[in-house]
């Protein structure tokens, strides 16, 4: 899978959810979603234009996890630090890729991944 003009750009969207199962239930009712399981606590969702992700976690109303591409996760990480955003999680592996967390001055968490 390749990212043509895809650095950074907004790319996914995650949700905490309490339950997958019924986030899928409920989407899938509503919306037509489709689904796809990455194990017991992870779904990504696809709603015929964009992905994302239902993840087993405490739900945060009105918040979903914003998700930026990288072509050079590294640099990224560095810019945000640069600019004044704090690295709440560093870069971690996950299928698919890698990411790191962070949230911007106004406390604002966001997330941006790369390829393996």
């Amino acid at each position: 899978m390749t990212h043509p003009d895809a650095h950074h750009r907004i790319d996914y969207l995650e949700y905490a959810v309490a339950s997958i199962d019924a986030a899928k239930r409920f989407y899938g009712a509503a919306f037509g979603w489709t689904f796809e399981n990455y194990g017991p606590d992870y779904c990504e969702f696809r709603d015929g234009r964009l992905t994302g992700g239902f993840f087993h976690g405490n739900p945060t109303p009105g918040g979903a996890l914003v998700v930026l591409y990288s072509d050079d996760l590294g640099a990224s990480e560095a810019a945000v630090s640069r600019a004044g955003g704090r690295i709440t999680r560093p870069v971690f592996e996950f299928p698919g890729g890698r990411r790191f967390h962070f949230t911007d001055p106004d406390g604002y968490e966001l997330a941006v991944w790369s390829q393996a």
